[in-house]
């Protein structure tokens, strides 16, 4: 059995119908952190299904073989019924998806470069006109708009503008910085930087367009939560609506980004957490579905 119309209908559902679903549910902003997982392991899964497809397409089966051959026939055309040269086919089959494969890692290592060339140009700038506070664990620049943001990596800073420090009360300042702390700690920009490298290859997919939105839009709110452990609620929303304006250099995350008013409003409103069973399920269903491809191109128990 070719498993290539199998994979090819999974790969569609992954990549069309599965981020409209989940953007309509209402657990991703209950659990971001879930949510950012999903919508990595969907990337992943249509990665692994969308190579798998191209292996089995060019590695048709006997069957389908003949049956194109009857085809060609029927129309008046003659071909060498001999079966393809099993070596080319094998090269063509085992050479697309190495090209996939190749193409998601070259476009991450390209992303990630990108974004570290540009914090440390960015970061040089800020040692230099900057001054560092020991109080703060944060370089203060002098801006006169309230503004701060970090710039993640091997040589992390913490940048906040004076304007920032004069007009923000003390529990709000904190709250800023302990989300920035958020984003270092959980070394957010990776995860950012495998979603931009999955729009690159797929430019066109919604699964890529999505993923990158949202993923942007969760470690933001997975930043919050850091802060809200040890901050008011009213603190870290007003902190944001007075940086609701400032804008973070390329490669840096600022706690007034990106969905600031998504985000001020799921931290003022009602807080639920995901019902144990749904956190459980969804968890679940994050770590089987990059191996769903793999079971549908090897079924278990045939050979």
């Amino acid at each position: 059995m070719n498993a290539a119309p199998v994979l090819v209908g999974y790969t569609a559902a992954i990549g069309f119908a599965a981020p409209y679903l989940l953007l309509r549910s209402r657990w991703p902003h209950r659990a971001p952190a879930l949510a950012a997982a999903v919508w990595h392991a969907l990337a992943v899964s249509f990665a692994i299904g969308a190579a798998l497809a191209a292996y089995n397409l060019a590695m048709p089966t006997e069957h389908l073989h003949a049956g194109l051959v009857g085809l060609l026939h029927s129309c008046g055309l003659h071909v060498d019924t001999g079966r393809p040269d099993p070596d080319t086919a094998h090269q063509l089959a085992v050479a697309l998806p190495v090209a996939i494969g190749a193409a998601l890692l070259a476009s991450f290592a390209f992303h990630v470069v990108r974004a570290r060339r540009a914090r440390g140009r960015h970061r040089q700038a800020v040692d230099l006109v900057g001054r560092r506070s020991a109080r703060l664990r944060a370089t203060v620049l002098p801006y006169d708009t309230p503004a701060a943001y970090c710039l993640p990596g091997r040589r992390p800073r913490i940048v906040v503008s004076d304007a920032a420090v004069r007009q923000l009360t003390r529990e709000q300042l904190g709250a800023v910085l302990e989300h920035e702390r958020a984003h270092i700690a959980g070394r957010h920009h990776l995860a950012l930087a495998a979603a931009e490298a999955f729009h690159s290859v797929f430019p066109r997919l919604p699964l890529a367009r999505h993923a990158r939105e949202q993923t942007a839009l969760l470690l933001e709110m997975i930043a919050d939560d850091r802060a809200l452990r040890s901050h008011s609620h009213d603190a870290l929303a007003t902190a944001m609506y007075e940086m609701v304006a400032s804008r973070a250099p390329k490669g840096a995350f600022a706690a007034g980004g990106h969905g600031a008013l998504i985000r001020v409003q799921r931290i003022l409103g009602p807080r639920r957490a995901p019902h144990p069973a749904l956190w459980g399920s969804v968890a679940a269903a994050a770590v089987v579905v990059p191996l769903l491809p793999l079971l549908v191109a090897c079924p278990p128990g045939l050979g």
